[in-house]
């Protein structure tokens, strides 16, 4: 059995009431996965609005494996010293990866940052030699597109990422870097600048899938669901 555990901020952990990536990417891997598969972690809730709290489990559709690692206002800062024993004790083969935004935009610069993402690697690598893992550059968002000097991080992130995946990426642990690609859109994609709606769930979990099927013949081509 495959077990994938998605990692990730607000983007990934959602809030109540919606559906999530997380939903859309099981429903994927249960239609083309070809094997049996589960997602996996130490958490299964939503944020809170109400609360400002992971304490929900309020999901559009909560019938689906709900584990994640993920957390509102958290980045690679926070999950690199959680993530081994994370993928200990879940046993994760198969790490979602999206993070990004909050370190750049409250912890640290994009040399720290992607410090933090080869301690993130080299934490899971402990636990698990063999795990794969699949990331997500940050991706667009309105503080990006409204701050100039904040776009600059993040371009610049973006480019250092790609240098520590390629560096980092190893035969018996490949890391892949996936792509939302250019159709992803602002105004129809999130619900206020920097979340997902229900399209930009799609794509999220397509940038995924897409990754996964071309470098691994994992799946299939991503083909949204209602």
């Amino acid at each position: 059995m495959l077990r994938f555990m998605p990692v990730g901020d607000s983007m990934t952990i959602g809030s109540a009431g919606e559906h999530t990536w997380r939903h859309r990417m099981w429903q994927h891997l249960r239609d083309t996965c070809g094997g049996p598969f589960a997602l996996v972690g130490p958490r299964e809730t939503l944020h809170d609005p109400a609360t400002g709290e992971p304490t929900s489990l309020e999901y559009a559709d909560p019938d689906f494996p709900r584990a994640h690692l993920a957390g509102w206002g958290e980045g690679w800062l926070h999950m690199a010293p959680l993530i081994a024993d994370a993928v200990r004790r879940c046993r994760a083969d198969v790490l979602l990866v999206s993070l990004g935004l909050i370190d750049l935009g409250f912890y640290t610069n994009a040399e720290q940052t992607a410090e933090n993402v080869r301690a993130f690697v080299t934490a899971a690598r402990s636990a698990n030699p063999r795990v794969r893992m699949v990331v997500l550059p940050v991706i667009p968002n309105v503080r990006a597109q409204d701050d100039a000097d904040f776009a600059e991080q993040v371009a610049q992130f973006n480019v250092l990422l790609a240098k520590e995946i390629a560096d980092l990426d190893e035969p018996g642990s490949p890391l892949l870097l996936a792509s939302v690609g250019e159709s992803y859109d602002l105004l129809t994609d999130t619900y206020d600048g920097t979340h997902p709606s229900a399209s930009g769930e799609h794509k999220l979990a397509a940038a995924f899938a897409e990754a996964m099927h071309q470098a691994w013949g994992l799946g299939d081509t991503y083909t949204p669901h209602a």
